[in-house]
């Protein structure tokens, strides 16, 4: 007898990364020279990740200046409390794909923000250290937010570089 296990979706997407990490090849992997690593230049299936995708510590901050940023934590709620970027949104990795198939009333009333247009250049995902979020710019690209983008460094690199 067959029986279907119904899981958060929270629960789901942690899944799909460890098995991600565990089936990756070596050639995925990490030594100890810095400039041998390719992890933040791939997606999880192995397509090559423009770097126009990609939003550094500093253009990150250029756009928080200018108020020309739609920033979104995927992160899960619980860690949010030891700190996040200022103005973002969260919106956990396990709910990205339902949040961006709402429609734009729904998300607002949800969300608190309006919802990024599928060729909005100020869409930018992040997470703790650029994994979560470079997995929610893939569903978002998936679901054709072209322009979406993600800070690779995540929350890690921001607070090593933000002034206390």
């Amino acid at each position: 007898m067959n029986r279907v296990v119904h899981l958060s979706s929270s629960v789901c997407a942690l899944a799909a990364l460890l098995l991600l990490s565990v089936s990756a090849d070596s050639s995925d992997q990490c030594d100890d020279a810095a400039d041998n690593c390719n992890k933040w230049t791939e997606t999880s299936h192995n397509r090559p990740l423009n770097t126009d995708d990609v939003v550094t510590y500093e253009q990150l901050k250029e756009m928080m200046s200018t108020g020309s940023v739609q920033l979104f934590d995927v992160r899960e709620p619980e860690e949010l409390e030891a700190g996040f970027i200022p103005g973002a949104t969260n919106i956990p990795l396990g709910d990205v794909e339902q949040a961006l198939r709402l429609n734009p009333h729904q998300f607002r009333e949800s969300y608190g923000v309006p919802k990024p247009g599928l060729e909005d250049p100020d869409f930018v995902l992040y997470c703790q250290r650029g994994v979560r979020s470079l997995t929610a710019l893939e569903t978002a690209k998936d679901l054709g937010y072209n322009k979406a983008r993600h800070y690779a460094g995540g929350y890690n690199e921001w607070i090593q570089l933000e002034p206390q």
